[in-house]
């Protein structure tokens, strides 16, 4: 073998692959920026090592995914709480919104880049406004990223109308075509806030560059109500007449589904994000994710952004998404823990069509590992590795994330990016934004 960049060693390796495999007293070596090879510690005793990076006896996993985000977000995180999706976007949040700046934008999507490293997660998918910057950002801190920026039918603060809008996103895709942390996306926001020939020329796009498709779809028994009024089909079945479903739309949310909608998700092998938290936060409702999950949908996990879920760990997300479920349900054995780290690792890959690259620890894959610290109170005594990750570990406990071979946290500090200048830019815009 020759040289390893980065041998993370002396920790339980919980892959994520097919196989389920698990390797106490393991070792994950990276050359480049791909894993090289994953085995026993004792492989590697003998190998050159650069940099070897002791996990302390804890857990080496996939770094997590964030299937649907508003990273900068971060901005207007406590600003509108307490209060119904529609008069939280119409009141409060598109105000906002009307005064950001490719500069701002930047500054809140490296504060949710830091948040998120510090917190295990390697990689998330942006929808919002000026999103080269949030490419940007990505890059600079040394994230995985897929990028689109939010098409509707009202002038955008961005890009004013929507010709612009696709044009925007077309420059988006010449300019990243070459990064290999960040992938673009054609982002509509919702039916409700798109026409159905924008959302045609949306599939249209997606589908010509081979690329993902994210849109918010059956958020809320208001939207269906109204798509239903104007077009006589639920959310789901409207896209599915205009040619809109197919394996590239990752639809987030998915809140109010009937049995027919399932059979269409399904059918078109639509990807499904879950985002519990805002969901609950907004009384949204709760997804029927148990049921997607019978049917074969695929379902990754996500956060949303900060204004309707408030934190970017997805390690809370985890914990909330197994236990909302168990007492809706009424039936504590559904969404088991290892079924939720799943959806936090592979299944999130698999939604946002990342899963040859990233989203478990195989040879060949992307080297974006965490390490889970499990020396503490509170995950002692460990009996089932899956457990823990979702009942008892949280963000904090993170001590080292690698992506794409680079290691962005060491000894649970960030050396990607200045933290302290991250926040006082964030806290600038707060003033501008508390002053009007």
């Amino acid at each position: 073998m020759e040289p390893i960049d980065i041998l993370v060693t002396n920790g339980t390796v919980l892959t994520l692959d097919s196989c389920e495999t698990l390797i106490e007293d393991g070792a994950v070596a990276v050359t480049g920026d791909s894993i090289a090879d994953i085995g026993p510690a004792s492989k590697f005793s003998a190998c050159e090592v650069k940099t070897r990076i002791d996990a302390n006896s804890g857990i080496i996993m996939p770094g997590l995914i964030n299937t649907h985000t508003h990273a900068a977000m971060t901005c207007f995180r406590g600003l509108a709480d307490d209060m119904d999706l529609m008069t939280w976007l119409n009141d409060y949040i598109f105000p906002a919104e009307a005064k950001l700046t490719n500069e701002k934008v930047y500054c809140g999507a490296m504060l949710a880049c830091a948040e998120m490293i510090l917190s295990g997660t390697t990689c998330f998918a942006d929808m919002y406004l000026f999103e080269d910057a949030v490419a940007e950002a990505a890059k600079n801190a040394g994230m995985r990223a897929v990028v689109g920026e939010v098409l509707y039918d009202f002038p955008s603060p961005n890009y004013g109308t929507i010709e612009n809008g696709f044009s925007y996103t077309s420059d988006l895709m010449v300019k990243w075509n070459d990064e290999p942390l960040i992938t673009v996306a054609v982002e509509p926001h919702s039916p409700y806030l798109c026409a159905p020939d924008l959302l045609e020329r949306a599939e249209a796009i997606a589908a010509k560059n081979n690329a993902p498709l994210i849109i918010h779809l059956a958020e809320t028994i208001s939207e269906t109500d109204k798509i239903r009024s104007v077009y006589g089909k639920s959310p789901v079945a409207h896209l599915s007449n205009i040619g809109v479903l197919s394996p590239r739309l990752v639809a987030c949310h998915c809140v109010v589904l009937s049995d027919e909608d399932i059979s269409l998700l399904r059918e078109k092998d639509v990807k499904v994000s879950h985002n519990p938290e805002s969901n609950m936060k907004l009384a949204a409702g709760i997804a029927p994710v148990p049921r997607l999950l019978d049917a074969g949908v695929c379902v990754g996990l996500g956060t949303d952004g900060c204004t309707s879920n408030n934190n970017l760990d997805m390690f809370a997300e985890m914990d909330t998404a197994a236990k909302i479920h168990k007492v809706n349900c009424l039936d504590p054995t559904v969404m088991d823990a290892k079924t939720v780290v799943r959806m936090a690792t592979i299944e999130s890959a698999r939604v946002l069509g990342l899963d040859q690259t990233t989203g478990s620890l195989e040879i060949g894959k992307k080297a974006d590992l965490i390490v889970v610290d499990t020396q503490k109170p509170h995950m002692t005594p460990m009996y089932n590795i899956y457990s823990h990750l979702v009942y008892a570990a949280g963000g904090n406990d993170v001590s080292t994330v690698v992506i794409n071979g680079r290691q962005v946290m060491q000894d649970s500090r960030l050396v990607s990016m200045d933290l302290e200048k991250v926040m006082a830019d964030v806290n600038r815009i707060a003033e501008t934004i508390r002053n009007g």
